[in-house]
């Protein structure tokens, strides 16, 4: 496994993440455990949740996963950078979500620390991430939280999710005005075929010196050599399913997809794994987040990360997948 630094910290972390959103909803407890053995036995020590992960009726059941996962001992806590998410609301799906149950607000962010220490059995949070923007909330009353909470020893570092490039600039100046360290990473959507984080966003993170940290990197699995796996009936079923068939429905997308697979295929490469080193390839990327439900998955990610993509493999996957180019001049003239 390589390692990199999380953005301007001094953080090590692995340049795969382990994503635990699977875990409870579609991977059971045990099966849970053994690939987070896996991962650390493969070198990935940055694992990435969040307090709303088990869906539904089960909300906070993926971190009381990770929760009993840490307490079979082994330094698996010692050993993991946890990474977790504030933000939605934490009650029953179609109830109306009680005042000061969501979102940013300094209560909030208090309440949802405590509740995700509490869940993950743990007394700190390596990275404490905010799922989504909150327009409602101040920056200066976010930050005097945070502040708290890193003061308590509860927290160590702050990212965002989903965020703007103006919203990581205005977060990053409001806490220099405060004398905090305010954001050291960003997790967006970013992959061949999403390619518009680049033209705000990943120059934001770059400037403040923000980890980039891509989720969905196969796009809904459209990357994963979807068209293969239909033609040979391998996970059909799954491969093809939502945002995939949809996506596929469309002839103009799936000709695209079925030119990325004819590419990788020409070169003697795994679709998935090439989607993932395009993004390891990415300037100001820490690494991307990767969702195995099983152990096989899990040790095709690890296998991208040794991956070197030739010159003439990244242009040909330019041209498949055009970037939208620089920023401003993308959209300027």
């Amino acid at each position: 496994m390589k390692y990199t630094q999380l953005g301007r910290t001094g953080l090590k972390v692995s340049r795969i993440v382990l994503g635990t959103m699977n875990f409870g909803p579609q991977t059971d407890e045990a099966d849970s455990h053994r690939i987070m053995d896996a991962a650390l036995d493969a070198g990935v020590n940055f694992f990435d949740t969040a307090n709303a992960y088990g869906w539904g009726a089960n909300k906070g059941r993926t971190e009381e996963i990770i929760g009993s996962w840490f307490a079979l001992g082994g330094d698996r806590r010692d050993k993991t950078v946890l990474a977790t998410k504030a933000y939605a609301n934490m009650g029953p799906d179609g109830e109306p979500v009680w005042p000061n149950h969501d979102k940013l607000s300094a209560l909030n962010v208090r309440r949802s620390v405590d509740a995700s220490l509490k869940r993950l059995g743990t007394d700190h949070i390596d990275l404490f991430q905010f799922h989504h923007v909150d327009r409602a909330t101040p920056w200066d009353e976010i930050w005097q939280a945070v502040d708290v909470l890193v003061q308590q020893g509860k927290i160590l570092y702050v990212g965002s999710s989903n965020h703007a490039g103006w919203h990581l600039a205005r977060a990053n100046e409001t806490a220099a005005r405060r004398g905090s360290l305010g954001l050291v990473s960003e997790q967006c959507l970013y992959n061949l075929a999403e390619r518009r984080a680049e033209m705000e966003v990943i120059p934001a993170a770059r400037e403040y010196g923000m980890g980039v940290i891509p989720w969905s990197p196969l796009h809904g699995g459209l990357l994963g050599g979807v068209l293969r796996k239909e033609r040979e009936g391998a996970g059909a079923a799954r491969s093809t399913s939502g945002r995939s068939a949809d996506s596929l429905a469309n002839s103009t997308i799936r000709a695209q997809i079925q030119s990325y697979e004819d590419l990788v295929d020409k070169h003697g490469l795994a679709p998935g794994e090439v989607a993932l080193a395009w993004l390891l390839s990415r300037p100001g990327v820490t690494g991307p987040i990767v969702g195995p439900r099983t152990a096989d998955q899990l040790a095709s990610a690890v296998r991208a990360v040794e991956l070197e993509l030739s010159a003439e493999l990244l242009a040909g996957l330019d041209e498949v997948f055009p970037g939208p180019g620089p920023s401003p001049e993308a959209f300027a003239w």
